[in-house]
């Protein structure tokens, strides 16, 4: 059973919350303070964090950027400033995702769904644990060597030059998109359907902020990148590095 860690000041949003999610199958940890939500999540170990981002003792950026210096768990923020910095600033520290409120119980439902289905290993008969895989139906491969780069999505790993990137779910989700279409310029609102779900358009924010992040992390010099490259007004695209 996978756990989730709801960390919001507003009681009433964290019992429902709670309630909501558990009856979804999760098991909930609920906290109302930040400082204290950096302590208790070694103990915690939970599978997904939803995070908000005015909190007590330390604000929800801060906690994301504590957390993401040991791990790579996924954070969904809860805002209600999504016009804001706050939201760049939340991804930037770390978060994967955000949802701005009040929120619709349906869309943060399928915002969770889909975090864990980048989370979680994809099996060598194509099935996930839980669910099948779209990618391996279409037949699409789970291992990629471009260059210097190899991603396994079967081991969830991503090396270059044979040292491991430490990507987070969904800088690893988005990279291996890139990767597998490399040469060629994908769409924000292209990578936004298969890295984080969108079915309509969502915040190119997302892509800006995770590519900023990707770059930092298979960048030989993250200013001048030359893997994951900018192509004016469309997206990005992959260049493959020489070994």
């Amino acid at each position: 059973m996978a756990t989730i860690f709801i960390v919001d000041d507003d009681q009433a949003i964290g019992e429902m919350l709670s309630l909501v999610l558990e009856n979804e199958g999760f098991r909930t940890v609920t906290c109302m303070d930040g400082l204290r939500a950096v302590e208790m999540f070694p103990t915690v170990q939970p599978d997904l964090i939803l995070l908000d981002v005015m909190l007590p003792g330390l604000d929800g950026t801060e906690v994301a950027r504590r957390i993401r210096e040991t791990s790579n768990v996924p954070i969904i923020m809860l805002t209600a400033k999504s016009d804001t910095l706050d939201v760049v600033a939340g991804l930037e520290a770390g978060a994967d995702d955000y949802v701005p409120k009040p929120f619709k119980v349906a869309e943060l439902l399928a915002r969770i769904r889909a975090r864990f289905r980048i989370a979680r290993p994809v099996a060598a008969d194509g099935e996930e644990s839980g669910g099948g895989n779209a990618n391996a139906a279409r037949g699409e491969t789970n291992h990629l060597e471009r260059g210097a780069i190899v991603i396994d999505r079967l081991e969830h790993t991503a090396t270059k030059h044979g040292k491991d990137l430490n990507l987070t779910p969904m800088e690893f989700e988005l990279l291996f998109v890139l990767a597998a279409a490399a040469g060629e310029a994908i769409s924000r609102s292209t990578l936004l359907k298969k890295v984080w779900g969108y079915e309509n358009s969502g915040d190119t924010r997302l892509v800006n902020v995770h590519v900023q992040r990707l770059r930092a992390k298979v960048e030989d010099d993250p200013e001048n990148p030359q893997i994951v490259q900018t192509v004016r007004g469309i997206g990005y695209k992959f260049v493959t590095p020489e070994v």
